[in-house]
């Protein structure tokens, strides 16, 4: 069930008050609110005729399964693909732990969950390429530079479209991040926030000599890096490994620096890079369904097991006990056997194993079938008459 965190806790809180709740995990992120609950169907159908159902979105059983596989792969992020969602997951099957309030029908669904997640991530795509202007800032300055670990990165403008990019730059382990802003107090705030360091703006020619990128957001009406105030601040030798990206409207950054050997780039070039790895990842997206499908019938054979596992427990332990009662009949009729008796003990095992492979078997086979007659027909067959 899915819905805003503070009217789904008031929620869940009245449900588990009213109805016996066996085993819960709650998903809390800036973007959903979601409890998953293991209840007895009853309860649940009695919810759904409660009212419980009309002030959230209530899913069960395998549309509830599907939904968590696929919010693990990130199809279900506004940002298909995003890998956040996959660590928030890791935390609340923890937490679940932890808390005791997670059993094995939750941990079972949860752990499946979480190798969906990662297969989807390994087998598909649909994570790779930036699909936010900073990110993809980031990636351009990566097809130049490589790696940007160690390098510095002078960001101009410290308002909305600086900060998102300056946010996806300072993930990379950089040498500097270097803030300039007409209004100071702002630059030093981002910096602050960044680990990196502010200037004046009439310190922007010794911050570009040294820069590996420079990013300019700022609201300014006219250019305010221009042909040969680079030409002049940036050595020719440190020129053609500068890469500069101009996310400004209108532009920061005069069309001719280019001339001077630097990679300037634009927002549109940035708009691009992002439009085309979001198509990538729709495609990708029809992939990653697929293992989902494919996931999702492995995950409700494993619970269908899983239902029958106390009944496998019980068989198994009563034919122990004939077998072990058998066997001591059998040494006590065969008298001394001379310290062969482990013979007679590894044949009552062999046999009974015999046996009961073919047991389960079949009850699994019955499992999956939803064959409830005969899952009753064991209950009854191999049930312990006292």
């Amino acid at each position: 069930m899915e819905n805003s965190a503070g009217t789904l806790d008031l929620i869940f809180q009245k449900l588990n008050e009213e109805y016996a709740v066996q085993e819960y995990v709650s998903i809390k992120t800036c973007n959903r609110a979601e409890y998953y609950v293991v209840l007895e169907e009853a309860a649940r159908n009695s919810i759904i005729c409660n009212g419980f159902g009309d002030d959230l979105v209530f899913e069960t059983d395998d549309k509830a399964m599907k939904h968590l596989l696929r919010l693990a792969s990130g199809l279900e992020s506004m940002i298909i693909g995003e890998d956040q969602i996959l660590g928030q997951i890791k935390d609340a099957q923890k937490r679940g732990n932890k808390e005791g309030c997670s059993g094995i029908i939750l941990n079972t669904i949860f752990t499946k969950a979480i190798h969906v997640g990662q297969s989807v991530r390994k087998k598909t795509n649909i994570n790779r390429g930036s699909v936010s202007i900073g990110s993809a800032a980031v990636d351009l300055a990566e097809t130049v530079h490589g790696d940007l670990k160690c390098k510095k990165v002078l960001i101009i403008g410290a308002g909305k479209m600086g900060t998102l990019v300056a946010k996806a730059l300072a993930e990379k382990h950089l040498k500097a991040i270097v803030v300039a802003n007409r209004t100071y107090d702002r630059a030093v705030c981002l910096a602050h926030e960044l680990g990196g360091y502010a200037i004046h703006f009439d310190r922007l020619k010794e911050a570009m000599s040294d820069a590996d990128v420079i990013i300019s957001a700022t609201g300014a009406p006219h250019a305010i890096l221009t042909y040969d105030k680079i030409k002049e601040a940036v050595p020719q030798e440190r020129r053609s490994s500068l890469v500069m990206v101009d996310i400004a409207n209108p532009r920061d950054i005069e069309e001719r620096v280019a001339d001077l050997g630097v990679k300037l780039f634009n927002i549109d070039d940035l708009r691009g890079i992002a439009d085309k790895n979001y198509d990538m990842r729709q495609k990708e997206a029809q992939a990653a369904e697929k293992i989902v499908e494919e996931e999702l019938a492995l995950l409700q054979t494993s619970l269908k097991h899983l239902k029958i596992k106390p009944l496998i427990s019980d068989i198994r332990r009563e034919m122990e006990i004939i077998r072990q009662k058998e066997t001591r009949k059998a040494l006590n009729m065969l008298g001394d056997l001379n310290g062969k008796e482990s013979v007679v003990e590894t044949l009552t095992k062999s046999v009974v194993d015999k046996i009961f492979h073919d047991i389960v078997i079949n009850i699994k086979e019955a499992a999956e079938n939803d064959d409830e007659v005969t899952l009753e027909a064991c209950r009854l067959l191999f049930e312990r008459k006292t």
